[in-house]
């Protein structure tokens, strides 16, 4: 589900959780888990498997469980996207290809953001499928994109190839395929060299504000779970889901 390497001090996360490591229950809980142990580290990689960084929120799952899935999910989502933006290590996403909704939002989040030129595609199209963004995400999301992106990303859900996507600002860096981890792991080296107190002081203060907005977003969020819940966003999701396989 996650493979994990510590080298150096610097711990790489690879996602390998089925063939697109969609997020689903038992996924975010493993991230949680390396995540909670991740603070001891002096930087920490996130990576994917093949040609998929992440296709995002496990639809299935969602349609499949109904309600009851969703009152699991939706929480755990928040809590996982909530503790990745506030590690207090450096964390680098090497994207080596799709990082689609939340796999661009964990993209998103991170400190410095490395994607593998290729097919690959980034984007956060929530509103696509027919679900609102929790609050975690979407501070994320209004954090990590150039203002004057923001709207149009999150209401038209475009999905960018590495290029576009670097040009946009969603990426730091762009580059080959086979350079992908090696780069990633100078970044981290670099970020890592830093004192630790002054760069955990460092960027607790540039996302300060993001996170007060995150904890003080506890109506937005019960809206939000309640449309995640409802039948008619569930019949949405399968719509866009038929769509999806049709092309």
């Amino acid at each position: 589900m996650i493979e994990r390497e510590l080298e150096d001090g610097t711990l790489t996360l690879r996602l390998a959780h089925g063939k697109a490591s969609a997020m689903d229950v038992e996924l975010l809980e493993a991230l949680g888990a390396e995540l909670d142990a991740a603070a001891g580290a002096r930087a920490v990689i996130l990576t994917g498997t093949g040609g998929i960084f992440s296709a995002g929120v496990d639809l299935y799952r969602i349609t499949g469980g109904g309600a009851a899935y969703v009152d699991r999910f939706v929480p755990l989502l928040s809590t996982f996207v909530r503790a990745l933006f506030a590690l207090p290590v450096p964390v680098v996403a090497a994207v080596n290809g799709h990082a689609i909704a939340g796999g661009g939002v964990m993209t998103l989040a991170a400190d410095y953001r490395i994607m593998a030129e290729g097919n690959g595609r980034i984007g956060v199209p929530e509103l696509v499928v027919g679900v609102p963004f929790p609050a975690a995400p979407l501070e994320v999301v209004r954090f990590a994109v150039p203002r004057h992106r923001l709207q149009a990303l999150v209401y038209t859900g475009a999905t960018l190839a590495p290029h576009d996507a670097l040009a946009a600002g969603l990426l730091d860096e762009v580059v080959p395929p086979d350079a992908l981890l090696g780069r990633a792991r100078e970044v981290a080296a670099q970020l890592a060299s830093l004192p630790p107190e002054v760069f955990r002081a460092t960027k607790q203060a540039l996302r300060a504000d993001a996170l007060a907005r995150m904890d003080a977003s506890a109506e937005y969020d019960r809206r939000a779970h309640a449309l995640w819940s409802a039948p008619e966003t569930h019949a949405r999701i399968r719509a866009y889901m038929e769509r999806v396989v049709r092309k």
